[in-house]
């Protein structure tokens, strides 16, 4: 809890731009959730948010401690400028206490404490790793070292960091000479619309207008699907014969996916609605989430929610995510991927233990325990001495 008896309550400054852009994606999740919340338990302070006017800015009905700043964008070059000064100088003039940049980097005023949630190394990871494998597209190498330069530059200068895994934490401090203690790990919760639908009626609505006449295992195309279509034929023929898997994705998915639906045990649904997709949730017979890296993972929550038994890899976050609700193998494994799904598709006693305990599991997770954990965080960014050094690069 906040540590309310260090000072009168405070001017929490906010970079709130990415409910400002049309934006979609984790940082956009992680500030449409948190924020809500932080204003709930954080009702003593003041928050002032800072957007621009790229789009219309998101978050309605904003409560009395909340004021929002808008800030001119004409055109790409803006968001540059409110990077460098016209955030720095807008929090100025609030005369805020603290400086939260929920996006990787930013530069608070003189005298605020300045708080970034680093939300995994990528940025501040040497910069011929970052684009290493990489298309090279102009655009995109460009942009990614921009990022670099500017979160390399901020993590410095910055008296706190946020993180939403341990294995986040412990991979920011590999590439960061940064004060152990001063990074706080506040995971994500889940998303508010995420439940276990049980009505049959709602629930057969999807599987006609997909055409889903058999039990499935659901898995996202964009997540290693090579792993899942190499351990599918593996299976028992009884089981091959009986379920299907039903890909979904946002956008083409890796080829692996598209060639599993042309061999005939695979379906493909694109950039499905939320509605359809938490039915795909409460439908799953199983959530097969192989993924090569999650700094978080927020796809096993929802899964875990709505009584998907889950099945994933060992890589990043994941089993700090999932703990002992889950089975957990090598994102390259295909042999041990079979024998899970063989386990959880073939015994319903197996899938029943890994529903009941994947729901206790998601009950650890909450938005306002996350809000409640950031705002210490603000508060142990005011009390820290300013003289204690933090860098980023190689230790002086």
């Amino acid at each position: 809890m906040a540590d309310h008896s260090i000072r009168r309550p405070l001017r929490i400054g906010i970079d709130a731009r990415y409910l400002s852009h049309g934006l979609v994606g984790g940082i956009h999740t992680y500030l449409t959730n948190l924020l809500p919340a932080l204003f709930a338990v954080g009702s003593r302070e003041q928050f002032v948010l800072y957007a621009d006017a790229k789009a219309p800015f998101e978050l309605r009905e904003l409560p009395a401690n909340v004021t929002l700043r808008i800030l001119p964008y004409r055109n790409a070059l803006s968001s540059i400028s409110n990077d460098i000064l016209g955030l720095r100088r807008a929090m100025a003039a609030d005369r805020i206490d603290v400086a939260h940049f929920p996006a990787n980097y930013g530069f608070g005023p003189p005298g605020a404490a300045t708080v970034i949630t680093l939300h995994d190394a990528i940025n501040v990871m040497p910069w011929h790793e970052i684009i290493a494998g990489h298309n090279k597209d102009p655009r995109s190498i460009a942009m990614m070292t921009y990022l670099h330069v500017m979160t390399r530059r901020a993590v410095r200068q910055a008296r706190r960091l946020l993180t939403v895994s341990h294995h986040a934490r412990n991979d920011i401090l590999r590439y960061c000479h940064y004060d152990a203690a001063a990074i706080t790990v506040t995971p994500h919760g889940p998303p508010p619309d995420i439940r276990r639908i049980t009505d049959e009626r709602a629930l057969n609505e999807v599987r006609q207008r997909y055409g889903l006449q058999r039990p499935f295992a659901l898995a996202d195309g964009l997540k290693n699907p090579a792993v899942l279509a190499r351990a599918w034929p593996l299976l028992p023929a009884d089981l091959r014969a009986r379920y299907e898997i039903v890909f979904f994705a946002r956008r083409e998915p890796w080829p692996a996916a598209r060639a599993a639906v042309e061999a005939g045990y695979a379906r493909l649904i694109l950039r499905p609605p939320r509605s359809d997709l938490i039915a795909l949730f409460s439908m799953a017979a199983a959530f097969v989430f192989p993924s090569w890296f999650e700094g978080f993972g927020i796809p096993l929550l929802e899964a875990m929610i709505c009584g998907a038994p889950v099945i994933a890899s060992d890589r990043g976050a994941i089993p700090e995510v999932v703990g002992e609700a889950g089975l957990i193998g090598d994102a390259e494994d295909e042999q041990t991927l079979a024998r899970h799904l063989t386990a959880v598709l073939g015994d319903p006693e197996v899938a029943e233990r890994l529903r009941q305990a994947g729901w206790r599991r998601a009950q650890q997770f909450s938005w306002q325990q996350t809000a409640r954990q950031t705002l210490a965080a603000y508060y142990a960014a005011v009390a820290r001495d300013d003289r204690a050094r933090v860098w980023i690069g190689t230790a002086p």
